[in-house]
């Protein structure tokens, strides 16, 4: 049984980041989206709000399930006996960036190999951060995110 690993910091799950994940769930036999802590980023949610969050909108999925770690993504992987990661790409300024990193991971882990999915055109320009600049300023996002994360979103930034 292969269980693909979709890691990020999901502050908030945007559309971009369920269409890989269906995606995902249409190729593998499981799916394992990780939250991550990202020292460099100050999250919005908590860890565990982002959890909740994801595990609602991957209730149509019963093969996708929902964890968190930090640290090293590969040390996660390993000790979960996971042995593909999917990073979905937006643009290449991702793909310079995520091919780094899975170089490393590679290094590593050489058992650990890194996948790239883009995403739909549509989402191309969809980031988190961008979200909740959006959000911040009153914007509608209710096309950018799904609708447990435009409810978060809507109270975190309510005035």
């Amino acid at each position: 049984m292969t269980t693909a690993l979709i890691p990020g910091s999901f502050d908030p799950p945007t559309k971009g980041h369920l269409d890989v994940i269906e995606r995902c769930v249409d190729i593998f036999d499981r799916v394992r989206v990780a939250v991550i802590a990202n020292p460099a980023k100050e999250p919005l949610f908590t860890a565990a709000q982002r959890i909740a969050l994801l595990e609602e909108c991957c209730r149509p999925w019963p093969t996708v399930d929902i964890g968190s770690f930090s640290g090293l993504l590969v040390d996660y992987a390993q000790a979960e006996g996971i042995e593909v990661i999917v990073k979905g790409l937006r643009a290449i300024t991702d793909f310079d960036y995520e091919l780094q990193m899975a170089q490393m991971n590679r290094h590593l882990a050489s058992r650990v190999v890194t996948l790239f999915v883009a995403t739909k055109p549509e989402y191309g320009y969809l980031s988190s951060s961008l979200v909740k600049q959006v959000a911040r300023l009153g914007g509608s996002v209710e096309a950018l995110v799904p609708a447990p994360a435009a409810a978060a979103l809507k109270e975190a930034f309510a005035t």
